[in-house]
């Protein structure tokens, strides 16, 4: 039986295939890569199919499976499809496995939860990635494109609120699709789209990023969880987060402390220049900061 644990939860094929990459064959990880690249759609097939694609013999596949800890290819695709399922579990299906714990203590249940959640994204997303992502957000070269899904939209505005503190360039699309061709005619190789997407994932920004990676081209970061949307196949980057809490409901704890942490780094790349637009920003306000409300509407 597949057994693979990490913090959070059973560890997803996609992990344990990169987890034990080191130690693959080059003919393993070939198959590996196969998979990876297509995920996870790309070892729905019969073993024979999967061997004709890679040029690799069934035995090996067989090999394979059996090397990253299942019985055979039909528990390997078993899981697979398993975490097809979860990928589309709605609160509905998760009400039913939750574990709310002492009622009489939920809220320091649930912040111990979110806490550990917020500690396993930090042994999770590489520091490396972290600084990618920083990199092409920080570069005021760069153009930055934010949007988000049902939800997660609010992460997206809520990055961009800052960034345009902080930064220029920054355009967070609106929520219809029918205004998106204004800004996606001004986006240019060199600039970034950031997009949000969480499980139950949404079509149309897997439309958006498609038509993007095909004709745009810019470096697309995808912000998603450990099932990954199909996003991530039009992706550069892709940040793969926490969000199973054992409730009805996904957390996107992780997806708001991640943003903060680039936010501050923006800033603090160049902070000298993100001084002085937040002064220019701050006298154009309404009510500049320390002036009350009173005594501007007197004006």
């Amino acid at each position: 039986m597949y057994s693979p644990k990490r913090s959070g939860g059973m560890a997803t094929v996609r992990e344990t295939i990169r987890r034990e990459s080191a130690n693959l064959t080059v003919s393993e990880r070939k198959i590996g890569d196969a998979v990876l690249a297509d995920y996870p759609f790309g070892a729905l097939q019969t073993i024979q199919e999967l061997a004709e694609r890679t040029g690799v013999s069934a035995p090996s596949i067989t090999r394979f499976v059996g090397k990253i800890g299942f019985a055979g290819y039909q528990e390997f695709q078993r899981q697979l499809i398993g975490e097809l399922r979860e990928s589309r579990s709605s609160p509905l299906q998760l009400k039913a496995t939750e574990k709310l714990g002492s009622a009489n203590a939920f809220l320091a249940d649930y912040a111990r939860r979110a806490a550990e959640r917020i500690h396993e994204m930090s042994g999770s997303v590489p520091q490396e990635q972290f600084d990618r992502v920083l990199a092409l957000l920080a570069d005021p070269a760069r153009a930055v494109f934010l949007l988000g899904g049902r939800a997660s939209d609010n992460i997206a505005a809520f990055l961009s609120v800052h960034l345009k503190q902080i930064r220029p360039k920054v355009h967070h699309l609106p929520p219809n699709p029918e205004h998106w061709p204004d800004l996606l005619l001004s986006m240019r190789k060199q600039d970034v789209l950031v997009l949000f997407d969480f499980r139950r994932y949404q079509r149309d920004l897997e439309s958006l990023a498609e038509i993007v990676a095909s004709q745009c081209r810019p470096s697309i970061v995808l912000i998603t969880d450990k099932w990954m949307s199909p996003i991530a196949r039009h992706s550069d980057h892709v940040v793969a987060l926490p969000i199973d809490i054992e409730t009805a409901w996904d957390t996107l704890v992780c997806a708001i402390a991640f943003v903060e942490a680039l936010i501050v780094k923006v800033s603090e790349l160049n902070w000298a220049t993100a001084k002085e637009r937040l002064e220019a920003w701050d006298k154009l306000r309404l009510v500049p900061p320390g002036k009350p409300l009173e005594e501007q509407n007197d004006r």
